[in-house]
């Protein structure tokens, strides 16, 4: 298959067995953007065609050259080489596919920071612990239930957060140190009531 500029359009040229058939890139799967692009081309080459009588210059080069990426961008969504028909000279080159890697090695998994991570849960796990057992010390000498209401009312509201912030590659580690220093809230809780 051939990718020509004629007429001031972008046509794809092959042969089907038979004939030799001009096939609109708009009838196939290459994607609007990309067959506005060449339809686009197409439309300069005639433009510099006009312009430049004779010998083609700087905008007969960057013509070429978009042509020639337009046309590698063709053979990588066909998967297969496409020749390209340089539109000023008649030059014909072969354009390969570009290989695209695979999802699995452009997502390379992060490595874990278990120093750094456990380090920043540790002083989650700290400060949440003093805070939710300090809170019910003061609020049990009022009332035990005041006591337990303040556990609830910490544990209900950190939760949600928790739970979002579970998965997500920094927020985990507080996310962890946070659960367990309401776990330690609760065990402390019955100590500080009954204590």
């Amino acid at each position: 298959m051939e990718l020509h500029a004629r007429d001031e359009r972008a046509v794809l040229v092959g042969h089907d067995g038979t004939a030799e058939r001009e096939v609109d890139p708009d009838s196939l799967a290459l994607g609007a953007d990309l067959a506005a692009s060449l339809h686009e081309w197409a439309r300069v080459v005639g433009a510099v065609h006009r312009s430049e009588a004779g010998e083609p210059g700087q905008a007969g080069f960057v013509v070429s050259r978009r042509g020639r990426q337009l046309a590698s961008r063709v053979a990588t969504a066909m998967g297969r080489p496409i020749s390209y028909v340089d539109p000023l000279t008649g030059e014909v080159s072969v354009v390969e596919p570009v290989e695209r890697p695979s999802a699995q090695r452009q997502r390379r998994p992060e490595p874990t920071p278990w120093l750094t991570g456990l380090t920043v849960a540790f002083f989650a796990f700290v400060f949440v612990a003093v805070a939710i057992n300090g809170l019910a010390v003061t609020l049990a000498e009022t009332s035990p239930l005041l006591g337990v209401g303040s556990n609830l009312v910490v544990t209900a509201g950190l939760l949600p957060s928790i739970w979002l912030a579970r998965r997500t590659p920094v927020l985990r580690w507080l996310a962890v140190g946070t659960a367990a220093g309401i776990a330690v809230g609760w065990i402390g809780l019955p100590f500080i009531l009954f204590g």
